[in-house]
C-alpha cells in the first residue's frame, strides 16, 4: 500500500494526489477503509485523426484523448468505483480542471512574455516532486514513474502537478508581498478560539459540490448522492475530497477541523446535532451547492459536565421471564460486592459467567438512556448503581469520574495564526484570479 507523505504547502493538492495512487485494485492510500480501488479501464490511446476535440479554450485544444486520461487519473485517485450513473460525473470534473489548466497555462505564458522572467515549472521541478513522493511511499523515482506508466496516467499527473506548481509560484511572487495581517485580524481569531471553548464543536471533514460549478443543483444533489453511496462502500473520504469537493479544504481531504457551534449554515447545524462521531451525513442542500459531513469528533462545551462511565451487564431479551431477570440480578450483585473500585471492574466481571464488562467513555448525562440518566445524576464519583433494566439486557454503571466539558482554548500562536490567515488570502486571490480568467475565456466544449 502506498503511504501518503506531509506535502509541503504549496503543493498540498498535488502531493496527496499523487500519493494516493496505487496499482489498480489495491487499496487507495491512506484509508482506514478496506474497500478496493477500482481497476482504472484500459488505457485510451491516441488514434491519429480519430482523436477528437473535448474543448477549446480560447485557441487551445483539449482532445479526447487528453480528458480520457483525466479521467483515468480521477477514477485512480479518488476511490470512487466507476458507473454507468458517475461516469458524467468524472468527465465533468476532468473537463473542469483541464479547462482551469489551459487558463494557467496561457496567463503564465503571457506574463512569462511580457516580464521576461521563467515561471513555469521545469521537467526537473516535476521530477523532483516525483522523485519525494517516491521516497515518502518506500519506492525509488523509476518504480514510482513505472506504476504510473502502467496506470496510463503518468502525462496527464505530470501535467496537473506542473501546473500547480507554476502558478501557486506566480500567485504568491505576485501578491504574497503585498499581503498584510492586521493585528485586528489576528486578535479577532484569538478571540474566536478562546469563545469557541465554551461552546460545542464538532470536528469535521467536508465535501462541498457547487451547484454553479456543475451545472445546477440538480446535477449537485445527484453527484452527491453517487458520492455518498460510493464512500459507504469504501472510497475513503479525504481522497474524494481533493478530487470532487470545491471547497478550500479540499486540497486537505476536506479537513475543516474543529468548528464551533453556530459558525455553521443552520442546514449543517442540524444535521451535525443529529449525527454521532464516526458518521458521514447524507447530502445537505445548502444556498449555493450541496455539502457531504463526516463528523470525526464532537467535543461539549466548558460549561457542560461530562461523567467517565463502565458497566457491567448481562443480555437479556425484553421478554425475559422473572426468573431470568433474578439470576441475571444476582451475578450483578456478586459484581458490585467482588469490585470495589471502576478499576478492577473488568476484572472481577470476567470472574463471574454471563457478564461482559466494559468502558463507557464520557458522555453529558442528557445524552444517555432515561435509565443511566437517573442513575448518574444521583451517584457520587466511584459508586456503582443497582440493576438498570433495558431492552438490551441487566446493567449496573458505575460513575469513574466527572469534569468540567470541552477542551482548554486551542493553543496557537501567533505566528501560526498569522500564517494560516496569510494562506486562506492567498487561495482567495487564486480563486478570484481564475473566476475572471474564466468570464473573460471563449470556451466552447463539443
Amino acid at each position: 500500500m502506498i503511504h501518503a507523505p506531509k506535502a509541503r504547502g504549496r503543493f498540498a493538492r498535488g502531493a496527496a494526489l499523487l500519493a494516493a495512487l496505487c496499482a489498480a485494485g489495491a487499496p487507495i492510500a491512506g484509508s482506514a477503509q478496506t474497500a478496493e480501488a477500482p481497476a482504472a479501464p484500459a488505457p485510451v490511446q491516441p488514434q491519429g485523426i480519430s482523436e477528437s476535440v473535448a474543448a477549446v479554450v480560447n485557441d487551445d485544444i483539449v482532445s479526447t484523448f487528453d480528458l480520457a486520461q483525466r479521467m483515468r487519473l480521477l477514477i485512480a485517485t479518488s476511490g470512487v468505483q466507476p458507473t454507468e450513473q458517475n461516469l458524467p460525473q468524472f468527465q465533468r470534473e476532468a473537463l473542469i480542471s483541464l479547462v482551469d489548466e489551459r487558463l494557467q497555462f496561457q496567463e503564465l505564458r503571457k506574463v512569462e512574455r511580457e516580464q521576461k522572467i521563467d515561471i513555469i515549472a521545469s521537467d526537473e521541478e516535476v521530477d523532483e516532486e516525483l522523485a519525494q513522493l517516491a521516497r515518502g511511499n518506500n519506492m525509488t523515482p523509476e518504480q514510482f514513474k513505472a506504476m504510473l506508466s502502467a496506470q496510463g496516467v503518468e502525462r496527464s499527473l505530470r501535467e496537473q502537478l506542473r501546473a500547480q506548481i507554476s502558478w501557486m509560484r506566480w500567485i504568491r511572487g505576485r501578491y504574497g508581498s503585498r499581503l498584510r495581517i492586521g493585528e485586528d485580524q489576528i486578535k479577532a481569531v484569538q478571540a474566536n478560539i478562546a469563545a469557541s471553548a465554551n461552546k460545542p464543536s464538532y470536528q469535521i471533514s467536508e465535501v462541498f459540490i457547487d451547484a454553479a460549478r456543475v451545472g445546477g443543483m440538480e446535477n449537485a444533489v445527484n453527484g452527491a448522492n453517487q458520492l455518498v453511496t460510493q464512500m459507504q462502500q469504501g472510497a475513503p473520504f479525504a481522497a474524494v475530497a481533493r478530487q470532487f469537493s470545491a471547497a478550500p479544504t479540499a486540497a486537505a481531504g476536506g479537513d475543516a477541523g474543529w468548528v464551533a457551534a453556530g459558525e455553521m449554515a443552520p442546514e449543517l447545524q442540524t444535521a451535525l446535532d443529529q449525527m454521532r462521531p464516526g458518521q458521514l451525513s447524507r447530502p445537505i442542500q445548502v444556498k449555493d451547492g450541496v455539502y457531504i459531513i463526516y463528523l470525526r469528533d464532537k467535543r461539549s462545551g466548558a460549561a457542560a459536565t461530562l461523567v467517565r462511565l463502565k458497566q457491567a451487564a448481562v443480555a437479556l431479551p425484553a421478554e425475559a421471564s422473572q426468573a431470568q431477570v433474578a439470576e441475571a440480578t444476582a451475578k450483578l450483585e456478586q459484581v458490585r460486592a467482588k469490585a470495589p473500585t471502576c478499576d478492577s471492574l473488568e476484572t472481577v466481571a470476567a470472574t463471574v459467567p454471563g457478564v461482559i464488562a466494559g468502558d463507557l467513555g464520557e458522555a453529558e448525562p442528557k445524552d444517555l438512556s432515561p435509565a443511566f440518566r437517573t442513575a448518574v445524576e444521583t451517584l457520587a464519583d466511584g459508586q456503582f448503581s443497582g440493576p438498570l433494566r433495558t431492552q438490551a439486557g441487566l446493567h449496573v454503571v458505575a460513575v469513574c469520574g466527572r469534569r468540567a466539558g470541552g477542551a482548554a482554548a486551542e493553543q496557537v500562536s501567533r505566528e501560526q495564526i498569522e500564517n494560516r490567515l496569510y494562506g486562506q488570502q492567498l487561495t482567495m486571490i487564486s480563486r478570484r484570479y481564475m473566476r475572471d480568467l474564466r468570464s473573460s475565456a471563449t470556451i466552447e466544449t463539443r
